[in-house]
């Protein structure tokens, strides 16, 4: 089945591709892997004092939309994804949240929805004080893509 119908039975619409923010950019394919540049939520906050684990989850969630515009605006299409090979996740969280997977599974859900066993990645969710913008959740991530 094509990912792109896939997205339709989902019921998953992708934001446009966002602009860099800096001097980067979103994307760079390097053989059969495709790297993609962090890509932050629209959710400002810090998880254990004004946001709750769904929020977050829904803020890691919406980078997850995000990185899979930017690898349909390189690609073309997501029918050249093979597999996703590894997602980090970024939280901004107080010293005493450790929930920082569970936020993070806001993104993991969604490649594993889409991509069914090729959706399966390695992955890091790591704690930070503070992200571009403000954000809540920032995501990078690396496929695996045909030619």
């Amino acid at each position: 089945m094509s990912y792109e119908t896939r997205l339709t039975e989902l019921g998953i619409t992708l934001p446009p591709a966002p602009a860099p923010v800096a001097s980067y950019v979103p994307t760079v394919q390097t053989g059969d892997l495709l790297f993609v540049s962090g890509q932050i939520s629209d959710a400002k906050g810090c998880l254990g004092d004004d946001l709750s684990v769904e929020a977050g989850n829904a803020a890691a969630r919406d980078c997850a939309l995000k990185v899979l515009a930017q690898v349909k605006a390189a690609l073309g299409s997501l029918d050249r994804v093979a597999r996703v090979v590894r997602l980090g996740g970024f939280v901004v969280s107080n010293g005493a949240f450790t929930q920082q997977p569970e936020v993070v599974n806001g993104a993991s859900d969604v490649m594993v929805e889409l991509f069914g066993d090729a959706g399966r990645h390695a992955r890091a969710a790591v704690s930070v004080s503070a992200l571009p913008r403000g954000a809540a959740v920032e995501l990078e991530a690396v496929f695996e893509v045909t030619r």
